[in-house]
């Protein structure tokens, strides 16, 4: 580790202690009065956050002449290619489908949410939008951040898997808001992630598996809170939050 990389290591440390101490607390507190003021806020953060993070990898990489390709922004080749679209496309597939199931499922019986996840949750059109800009954010910024560099600093000296492993542990870690339920899901999906980028050796298709996860969860949310629905507390939280009120458990 170089000295730059040392450094770029603790500024992305930082942020996300910022994130969890600050813009977290803050969140939590102005949503006591004013809900969808402090979702909009939230949402511009991360993305303002994210983005300023990417930023100084990205001047890292500029300063120092490094190829991108040592943080896995290539293109996958031969059977690799194919394998990652056919991939990435049975996953917005069946995201669609998890979608229309509930879009169904509220024609018949009412759809309830966790309070926890309702209010981090978009509610309108306009906090929709803006959580589409921090799911598409989010599927490159961390990607890039916690498969791409942090994986990339620490394989010289604890080995790929170590490294992947440790920086697995700091991405689960990183949603810590989210409770114990929230950070096993994200440890799950994470890894799930992981694999993608060894097995295709490129970040792209973990980018789109991760944008279009979090774009699903925002609209599945949003279908369910947009009236007024999902305000109540489910008597199980499932992995997304989501449950049918009259069995209490996920739908989605």
């Amino acid at each position: 580790m170089t000295l730059p990389d040392f450094f770029c290591a603790a500024f992305i440390a930082i942020a996300l202690l910022f994130d969890h101490f600050i813009v977290w607390r803050a969140f939590l507190r102005r949503s006591e009065g004013e809900p969808g003021v402090a979702r909009l806020a939230l949402y511009r953060a991360l993305v303002a956050e994210l983005w300023v993070q990417v930023a100084g990898i990205a001047l890292l990489w500029l300063l120092l002449g490094r190829r991108w390709a040592l943080l896995g922004l290539t293109t996958p080749t031969g059977w690799r290619l194919w394998a990652s679209l056919a991939v990435v496309f049975a996953s917005a597939l069946v995201l669609s489908a998890a979608v229309v199931r509930l879009a169904r499922l509220m024609r018949r019986k009412r759809v309830k949410m966790h309070s926890q996840v309702a209010v981090r949750s978009p509610h309108t059109s306009s906090e929709l939008r803006w959580w589409a800009a921090v799911s598409l954010s989010a599927g490159f910024c961390e990607e890039l951040i916690f498969r791409g560099f942090l994986i990339w600093l620490l394989q010289p000296t604890l080995g790929w898997w170590a490294a992947a492993g440790l920086s697995l542990l700091v991405f689960a870690m990183a949603h810590a808001y989210q409770g114990l339920g929230g950070v096993t899901a994200v440890a799950a999906v994470g890894a799930l992630l992981t694999l993608t980028v060894f097995a295709f050796n490129s970040l792209w298709p973990a980018i789109a598996m991760h944008a279009l996860l979090d774009l699903q969860q925002g609209l599945v949310a949003w279908l369910v809170l947009r009236q007024g629905r999902g305000s109540g507390i489910s008597a199980a939280p499932g992995v997304d939050g989501v449950t049918n009120e009259s069995r209490g458990r996920p739908v989605a």
